[in-house]
């Protein structure tokens, strides 16, 4: 119908119609875009213009000076206007820009309200009926814009500060009318009451929108530092108004909540308060802040709502601060001790439960707490030193005589009737007056389920909870606990009087009726009194322990120690508490510390009589059958408390030990067919370097075997052995004697000639390599059971038991032992009265070293540290620290290591210093003469009713003193004294034999040689030989004496001279 031309035209005739509607539309979105666009634009234009105008008025009204140095002396204008500049300034403020006309504002409002002209008073409007309700929420929002810069502001500028003052300033004139000028004529008065309404209609306000949260902020910016920024104005202040709310409400619950959270959680509040604020201190003792915060904290709703809330950080300044009131209200912290004591243990537990006892990737280092699993701010950190001060009130005299106040009433009065009973007259009725003023029974027996013992035992487990929470200061508690005799021996006397042998039956009752638990407050009393004495034990010395007997009486000691003794082994062989985790119980760690503690002093200067610490229910037997049978509860006696039975039975155990190695490692014949062993060749000029360069490289086991040696004598040919363990004795006893000679420099003698690594060995060239070899060749003699006469310092008998690495261990104890010179000097600065930087001492000590002097610093940059009063005991302990262990360090370390390859470390702990001492050199006892017959051998035709052995016997028995016998046995034996187990024991057994030629032409006995000696023939009496000896194989060789006076006097001769003293 249509053309192709048509349909051309009419397809280009609609593209022209959508193309013209199209640029209509935008046209249209243009015209619209424009004016949406002049709209925003005129608007903000508008409201810059109109935001600048107000600005203007504002800056008219205020009359900023334009110098900060100038003082603002603003032209006061009617309030009401100033409501309406103020209502315009509002709705167009903004923080970062009108920041400074609002702090000027405030200072304006100020000016207004210190005017003596109502009208310029800005709490005036409130005349106004019509704009009152206006005025109101607009004095809410200043005060609201004032909180939010508070929360702003760094104190530390002081351009800041100025501006925290003035808000301060203005929080504290509108919540209260005293400061108002208004109310000076007596016709305003009757305006007062609606104006505090209105103040307290304010102050709730602020309340709602989070006002102690900001004052927490801002205090904690202010306070929680190393110096404070506040001053007593602005602290006043602070704190004036934060009371004010508590204090309308009569401290409501609610109310008293928040301020705990927000306000007494800052840390060290009430410390900065009381030094720079005490006027408020007054109000918060006024209204009875202690008392109430107390009965709050003990409802357990408020307390849950409490921790929930706080951090354990804050937690822990909460308690600081809790502290610090009480003890500032004192009458309030008498009047509810028991309350006190519950909520600062609550306080306490709350913060260990963010207390951990290790390092790991969620813990964070805390100077009071340790390691702990919450993050703290550094300001915290600043702040601790004066939270520590506000915790240490807690262990000060005075809180220990409040808190122990019943107990110490008891003990003083009982010591009262026990006086006044011991010069007769009123023994009953004083008695009877001490313990009903105590609040115990008359019959004088206490009960641990009395109140009294109770409550003490509550206040003991208080200061428990704080030693493990509070790990950073537990040395700081402990010296407050034990300070001035006052605790201490007052908790003593109390478990004292429990019973017989001080109540022990009470405690093991109480722990048998629930096994393993030792949370009873009766047995937290018990650990915190052993963890005390443990510390103070540590540091008291021979003087202070033995003459003054302070704290306690040496018979105190004695029965403290057999309490101690007895209490660990019921509980331990009864299974009272878990074996398995011993080391976790606190109970046995802390009472088994005192106990080893004493034992230890005991073992250095003995103040018990004979077999005290042996328990007498332990039959030895027994009990060893049971340590070997394997049963936990034997061994872990065995291993903690060895003292319980005799040393020789434990010195026999030791022996089984080494047996059954013996046997597991192959090295006895009943385990092998042949023990492997190693052979040595010794040159007898250099009997030390040939040893240490065949057996330094041997391993522990191969050493532990037989060893072997081939000795070659001076023109180098071989020496006969005749018996390979009588040579490697006289080789090992050689080896010995020379390294621990002095003259070698690897060991020194102290003044009474008792031995210990030299500090100088160096000079010896690869000393400490030579320290472990000697090491091991006395392992080697005490494993074979061989005694040495090696006498060692008793402080390094302990650095060889390891008893040093305990933290309760005191190096001034044993200083004696190595040098009584230092030892006085030092107990002497210790007790020195007077200014001890009078005697011109410092960290360091000076050290003669091949004839130079060295000075050594006993801590860091010691030379210029003086001695003082404040840091003596420091110096003191350094001093004996560094002569003991730090000289030696690496030789004792080295010598050690090479004894402890050979013997087994866990057998040591059987033995005490002077025990192991024994072990090395044998019993210390008179010889035993009947012991020695019985197990002698005789050989060269001698036997026991021989008419010269029986003269000999006769004149050991009669004739020698105990000197003399002790030198007889050095003789034959090479060491003066017995082995442990007696005679039975010695390696080889001693023997005597007869010789009728001299050393050199000895072949050994032959049928002749023993027949003459057994008949008795004779050529001529031989008065010109002595007696000798082989001490390698213990072996006496005595000729054929006719008379007994010649024997006594050639073997007098001979044991005293050592003439005739010969090794084969």
């Amino acid at each position: 119908m249509f053309s192709k031309a048509d349909i051309a035209k009419r397809n280009t005739f609609l593209d022209q119609t959508k193309s013209a509607r199209q640029e209509r539309a935008e046209e249209k979105q243009r015209e619209h875009a424009a004016l949406t666009l002049q709209t925003h634009i005129r608007g903000f234009v508008t409201r810059s213009k109109i935001r600048k105008k107000i600005r203007n008025e504002v800056d008219v009204l205020l009359d900023i000076p334009a110098s900060k140095e100038e003082e603002y002396k603003p032209k006061l204008r009617p309030s009401v206007e100033v409501f309406s500049v103020v209502k315009k300034f509002l709705f167009v403020f903004n923080d970062s820009v009108d920041g400074q006309r609002f702090e000027f504002l405030c200072k304006y409002l100020l000016a207004g309200m210190a005017s003596d002209q109502i009208k310029f008073a800005y709490v005036s409007v409130a005349f106004s009926k019509k704009i009152v309700l206006a005025w109101i929420q607009q004095l809410k929002d200043v005060l609201w814009q004032c909180c939010r810069f508070l929360k702003q502001l760094k104190p530390e500028s002081p351009n800041d500060l100025k501006a925290i003052t003035t808000y301060i300033h203005m929080l504290l004139t509108f919540t209260n009318t005293s400061t108002w000028k208004i109310f000076k004529g007596k016709q305003a008065e009757a305006l007062r009451p609606g104006m505090n309404q209105l103040c307290s209609n304010v102050m709730g306000h602020l309340n709602s929108k989070g006002l102690f949260p900001v004052f927490q902020t801002l205090l904690t910016k202010g306070l929680a530092r190393s110096k404070p920024v506040f001053k007593h104005a602005t602290l006043s202040a602070i704190m004036t108004i934060a009371l004010r709310p508590l204090i309308a409400a009569d401290f409501s619950d609610t109310l008293l909540t928040v301020f705990m959270l927000h306000i007494l959680a800052v840390p060290a509040i009430v410390y900065h308060v009381s030094t720079m604020a005490q006027e408020c201190l007054a109000v918060l003792m006024t209204h009875r802040l202690f008392k109430r915060c107390l009965d709050l904290m003990c409802n357990e709703q408020s307390t849950r709502i409490i921790f929930n809330s706080l951090e354990g950080n804050y937690a822990l300044c909460l308690l600081a601060n809790m502290i610090q009131l009480g003890d500032k209200e004192v009458e309030g912290l008498v009047n509810n001790t028991l309350h006190f004591i519950r909520v600062v243990t609550k306080l306490l537990e709350g913060c260990k439960q963010y207390v951990q006892s290790k390092k790991s990737n969620l813990t964070h280092w805390h100077p009071v707490l340790g390691w702990f699993s919450q993050k703290t701010d550094q300001r915290l950190h600043e702040a601790m030193p004066f939270v520590v001060k506000q915790l240490q009130l807690l262990w000060s005299m005075r809180f220990i005589r409040i808190l122990f106040e019943d107990i110490l009433a008891y003990n003083e009065l009982r010591q009262e009737a026990v006086a006044r009973a011991s010069t007769g007259g009123g023994k009953k009725n004083i008695l009877k007056k001490a313990f009903e003023k105590s609040a115990i029974k008359s019959s004088g027996k206490l009960r641990l389920d009395h109140p009294t013992a109770v409550f003490m035992c509550t206040a003991c487990a208080m200061y428990q909870t704080a030693l493990v929470t509070l790990s950073q200061l537990k040395l700081d508690i402990l010296a407050g606990l034990s300070y001035q005799d006052l605790l201490l021996p007052n908790i003593w006397s109390f478990i004292s009087d429990l019973g017989p042998n001080c109540g022990i039956q009470a405690f093991v009752d109480l722990l048998s009726q629930s096994p393993n638990n030792s949370h009873n407050p009766a047995f937290q009393m018990l650990t915190l009194f052993c963890d005390a004495a443990s510390h103070l034990v540590t540091i008291l010395d021979d003087v202070e322990l033995y003459e003054q007997q302070k704290p306690f009486k040496v018979e105190q000691l004695v029965a403290m120690t057999t309490f101690l003794n007895q209490f660990i082994f019921k509980v331990v062989w009864n299974n009272l508490i878990d074996i398995k985790n011993i080391s976790n119980n606190s109970l046995f760690t802390s009472l088994h510390t005192l106990l080893m503690l004493l034992y230890e002093r005991n073992c250095r200067r003995p103040y018990t009589p004979d077999n005290h610490w042996l328990i007498r229910d332990v039959k030895p037997g027994i009990f060893l059958m049971e340590v070997s049978r394997g049963k936990k509860s034997a061994q872990l006696l065995m291993q903690k408390v060895p003292h319980i039975i005799p040393h020789k039975e434990r010195v026999i155990l030791f022996r089984r030990n080494v047996t059954k190695e013996k046997e597991v490692l192959g090295l006895t014949e009943s385990a092998c067919a042949s023990p492997s062993s190693t052979l040595i060749t010794v040159y007898r000029s250099r009997i030390i370097e040939d040893g240490y360069r065949q057996l330094s490289l041997l391993p522990p086991g191969a050493l532990k075997g037989v060893i072997r040696v081939k000795f070659v004598n001076e023109q180098g040919l071989d020496e006969a052995g005749i018996d390979q363990d009588g040579v490697f004795k006289e080789f090992l006893e050689e080896t010995i004697a020379r390294v621990f000679d002095p003259s070698l420099s690897l060991f020194k003698v102290t003044s009474d000639q008792k031995l210990y690594p030299s500090p100088t060995s160096e000079i010896q060239e690869n000393h400490l390599a030579l320290f472990e070899f000697v090491g091991r060749m006395l392992g080697k003699a005490v494993y074979e059971g061989i005694v040495v006469e090696v006498p060692f310092a008793t402080f390094f008998l302990t650095q060889i038991l390891g008893r040093t690495q305990s933290a309760t261990y005191s190096f001034i104890d044993e200083l004696p032992s190595l040098d009584p010179e230092l030892y006085k000097s030092l107990t002497y600065v210790k007790h020195y009265d007077a200014d001890v930087s009078e005697l011109d001492l410092t960290f360091s000590c000076d050290e003669d070293f091949m004839g130079k002097v060295v000075t050594h610093e006993l801590v860091p940059g010691g030379r210029a540290i003086t001695v003082s009063n404040e840091n003596k005991i420091n110096y003191v302990h350094h001093m004996a620290h560094f002569r003991m262990h730090v000289q030696i360090r690496d030789q004792a370390a080295a010598f050690i290591r090479g004894f402890k390859a050979i013997i087994n470390p866990d057998w040591l702990l059987m033995f005490s210093a002077p025990e192991l001492q024994k072990l090395i050199s044998g019993d210390t006892i008179d010889l035993d003469l009947d012991d020695l017959k019985k197990h002698t051998q005789y050989y060269g035709g001698f036997h026991s009713s021989h008419k010269v052995i029986n003269w000999l016997w006769d004149i050991l028995h009669k004739d020698f003193d105990s000197k003399e016998k002790g030198q007889f046995l050095k003789f034959v034996t090479s060491c003066s004294k017995a082995p442990l187990l007696g005679f039975a024991h010695l390696e080889p057994p001693f023997a005597i034999r007869c010789v009728e030629v001299s050393d050199d032409q000895d072949t050994g006995d032959t049928v002749g040689s023993v027949l003459k000696g057994f008949f008795n023939i004779r050529k001529k009496d031989p008065v010109g030989r002595l007696p000798t000896s082989s001490t390698c194989f213990n072996l006496l060789k005595l000729p054929n004496y006719q008379k007994k006076a010649t024997l006594r006097d050639k073997l007098r001769y001979a044991i005293t001279s050592n003439t005739g003293f010969e090794l084969s």
